[in-house]
């Protein structure tokens, strides 16, 4: 069973786009992202604590989905209901650049980064064969396609600061047989190739993904693909991307598979896993469970030495496809990140 499937495109970024277009070769330079330590100013707005983006490295996109939805609701007058979406839209989560020409919203992304001298978070999901035909079924059309892509994308992040989940499902869908052999040795050329093309940016981060310990089980039945694709030359492996389990079985897991690789580092996604996996009726656990809630805040304060940070890949409040009554995948769905809004306990 597939841990994630999902089209997550990042459109929040598109009303900047324009503004950007010709100075897309012009990438504003980035210093090296810190932690600062959040001020009065930067407390959250919902309890009065620190603000998790003030206190972690990685951008925050001031047009996002969750972000507009704040500001529409504050329009309205659902004051309430738009003070507890800003757990949403006032955190980092990752950009799932377009499929088609990723490079402009990097490009606009790193630029405003640059600003507050922040990380960017992006995910590359676009490998051939992509997610079995299910919902997010698809990806480029070829090899050299695939090649095309990444190049954009990485050629669009420049020297600027970046940390990259590789991926999402390509490697635990080579481990749980549901992506055909004849298809495996190309996906580890591609998934190796993509790794060194990525690291040639002098300050970019990138995480092979290895789905979720409800998924493979097993961790060595992950290792042997991680090790193919690359892992020695990747700064790690990610975790739980778009699922829902708890923070301390992912960790136990990871602990394991970053044992089986010689001490690999890792992150996990903890955007929805507030709540944990849902219980009882296991039909399509992964797609718009109900009752889930926003998990740890981002963060690269994890007090382990291995786990470099709890990451919100997925984006909170996009749709992971039209199961439950939800808009097709990648959709922004306002009540379902509410939901995971106001259950939140951070």
């Amino acid at each position: 069973m597939s841990g994630r499937r999902t089209m997550s495109r990042g459109f929040g970024l598109l009303s900047t786009l324009a503004a950007v277009t010709l100075a897309a070769a012009l990438t504003a330079g980035c210093s090296t992202p810190g932690s600062p330590s959040p001020t009065a100013a930067e407390a959250d707005p919902v309890r009065g604590e620190p603000a998790p983006s003030a206190a972690s490295p990685y951008w925050v996109d001031p047009d996002s989905d969750a972000a507009r939805q704040v500001r529409a609701w504050d329009r309205e007058g659902r004051k309430d209901d738009a003070k507890a979406l800003r757990r949403i839209a006032d955190r980092p989560v990752a950009l799932w650049p377009a499929w088609d020409a990723p490079g402009p919203e990097i490009v606009a992304a790193t630029k405003d980064a640059a600003r507050t001298k922040k990380t960017v978070l992006l995910v590359a999901y676009n490998i051939p064969h992509r997610d079995c035909g299910l919902y997010s079924a698809g990806g480029a059309k070829d090899a050299d396609t695939y090649r095309s892509w990444i190049g954009e994308f990485a050629d669009a992040i420049g020297d600027a600061p970046a940390t990259v989940v590789l991926e999402p499902d390509a490697l635990p869908h080579i481990a749980d047989g549901c992506t055909p052999p004849e298809h495996h040795a190309e996906r580890y050329q591609l998934l190796s190739e993509a790794v060194d093309t990525l690291k040639a940016g002098a300050r970019t981060k990138v995480y092979l993904d290895a789905g979720n310990p409800d998924w493979i089980v097993e961790p060595e039945k992950i290792a042997e693909p991680l090790r193919r694709a690359g892992i020695d030359r990747a700064d790690g492996f990610s975790l739980n991307v778009s699922n829902f389990q708890s923070n301390e079985s992912v960790k136990e897991y990871g602990a394991l598979l970053s044992d089986s690789l010689g001490g690999a580092h890792y992150v996990i996604d903890s955007s929805r896993n507030g709540g944990g996996p849902l219980t009882g009726d296991r039909s399509e656990a992964w797609c718009n469970p109900p009752g889930r809630a926003l998990g740890t805040p981002p963060t690269t304060d994890t007090r382990d030495d291995r786990l470099d940070a709890y990451l919100w890949i997925k984006r909170p409040g996009e749709s992971d496809g039209t199961c439950r009554g939800g808009p097709e995948a990648g959709t922004w769905w306002p009540e379902y990140a509410l939901g995971l809004a106001t259950r939140a306990k951070s």
